[in-house]
């Protein structure tokens, strides 16, 4: 950087010490904290997206396997906004979560999946130049598959393919994270459970994609639900609909699915 950028070493060393900062919330709480960073309009802008992404991971409950990591970069210049890779620990043995400033955690097997986002990229193509966002990643499908079958032949199981058991939707618009919070109970629970990725789907956008898809429940939420504690349990077949208790949603599931 000093060679070939023509920087001072004193900027070169200050660069340096952002560039090792690696961990949890602290490391955004750290940099909104500082004051050179706070002093730019676009980091800070920044900061507050990945503390939003932050706040659903940890809704999600997968908040302890995300480190955010400044030293990341990729080869590409077409990003413009969060970028990620997804590494695969060294075994079972490793834990999930990656220590502030240990990066060594992450030295196992690399890495298997790695994008971004980049709203400009596709506008390039578009003939009147419309800016449309996107984000993506790019698969290391032969290593995934790689290590699927090795850990096939330790355990001595097959691999098979699986069905999305329940879609959970909502009736009424601003539900997004009540719906995240729902479906992180039923995947916890070992429930095949998906919603669509919008942030305020229409219902019936919702229910016509699970019969074009073939899932045969949809776990409906909404004001009146969240009110009486019950999830709406919709039949996509029957279109029979019923009302039942939150603590019993898991067993009727895995009674009508079975």
């Amino acid at each position: 950087m000093i060679e070939e950028k023509d920087l001072s070493p004193e900027i070169v060393d200050r660069l340096g010490e952002y560039i090792r900062l690696n961990g949890g919330l602290a490391v955004l709480e750290h940099l909104c904290n500082d004051s050179l960073v706070s002093q730019n309009t676009m980091a800070m802008e920044a900061l507050s997206d990945l503390k939003l992404l932050h706040s659903y991971l940890e809704i999600f409950g997968v908040a302890d396997k995300v480190t955010f990591d400044l030293g990341l970069a990729r080869g590409l210049d077409y990003y413009t906004g969060v970028i990620y890779e997804a590494v695969l620990l060294r075994g079972p043995e490793e834990p999930h979560n990656v220590p502030d400033n240990d990066t060594d955690k992450i030295a196992g097997f690399g890495s298997i999946a790695a994008g971004g986002r980049y709203d400009d990229l596709v506008g390039m193509f578009d003939s009147k130049g419309r800016k449309v966002p996107c984000v993506g990643i790019s698969i290391g499908i032969e290593r995934i598959l790689s290590m699927a079958e090795r850990k096939a032949e330790e355990s001595f199981k097959n691999i098979r393919t699986t069905e999305t058991q329940v879609l959970v939707a909502s009736a009424q618009p601003h539900y997004l994270e009540e719906r995240m919070r729902l479906i992180t109970a039923l995947w916890s629970s070992g429930i095949k459970a998906e919603m669509l990725h919008k942030k305020n789907p229409k219902l019936l956008s919702q229910l016509q994609y699970c019969e074009k898809t073939g899932i045969p429940l949809v776990a409906i939420i909404g004001e009146q639900e969240l009110r009486d504690g019950v999830v709406k349990l919709r039949d996509v077949t029957t279109r029979e609909e019923v009302n039942i208790p939150r603590e019993d949603l898991i067993k009727e599931i895995q009674k009508r699915t079975s």
